[in-house]
């Protein structure tokens, strides 16, 4: 575990891809808003830690937006998840996985969506291969923890607010050690 609190200590200070908050800051506005809606300890994990990928597999003094200038897709979501698959269950890394794949669904099913996402998560839905279809769509949202992928998704994209406060990372950490232990809480929901 000590592998995931290096990783944040040390990029999480950088910019998240283009927006006006750091890696950080994002993921702890996007637990802070799993916390609030009532999300089982595994979920408000995910949110946390759903970005860890672009902070150890882009290269230092490369951020995720000067990667996606260069068209370069990292699949930050396939490395967060295989990074994270020793220490936690698939409750937390499969929405990782899916939380980009959720972009690509809500664009195709939810009118609206797309107009309301931020200049920087158009560009990297580009790169990541743009709205699903309608085969796409209907394949993607029946495979297991997909909708908690929606739900994760919802959250990083309300999690970009430069003045947002939020608990601290230790108040978190005490939840994601608490998950990666198996002794997961049960949700207020």
């Amino acid at each position: 575990m000590d592998e995931i609190w290096d990783a944040l200590a040390k990029r999480g200070a950088e910019e998240y891809g283009g927006e006006k908050v750091t890696q950080l800051q994002h993921g702890l506005q996007c637990a802070t808003l799993a916390e609030q809606e009532g999300a089982p300890d595994a979920l408000i994990a995910a949110a946390l830690l759903h970005d860890i990928g672009h902070m150890i597999d882009i290269p230092s003094g490369e951020t995720a937006e000067s990667v996606a200038v260069k068209g370069i897709d990292t699949m930050h979501e396939d490395v967060a998840a295989a990074f994270l698959k020793p220490w936690f269950c698939d409750e937390v890394t499969e929405p990782i996985r899916h939380h980009v794949d959720a972009k690509r669904y809500l664009c195709f099913a939810e009118p609206g969506y797309f107009d309301g996402l931020s200049e920087a998560s158009k560009r990297s839905l580009e790169l990541q291969g743009g709205a699903f279809d309608e085969s796409q769509a209907r394949i993607w949202i029946a495979q297991p923890f997909a909708e908690d992928g929606v739900r994760l998704r919802r959250w990083d994209d309300l999690a970009k607010d430069p003045e947002a406060e939020t608990p601290s990372l230790s108040h978190f950490q005490h939840i994601v050690e608490r998950v990666a232990a198996g002794a997961e809480t049960p949700s207020a929901a």
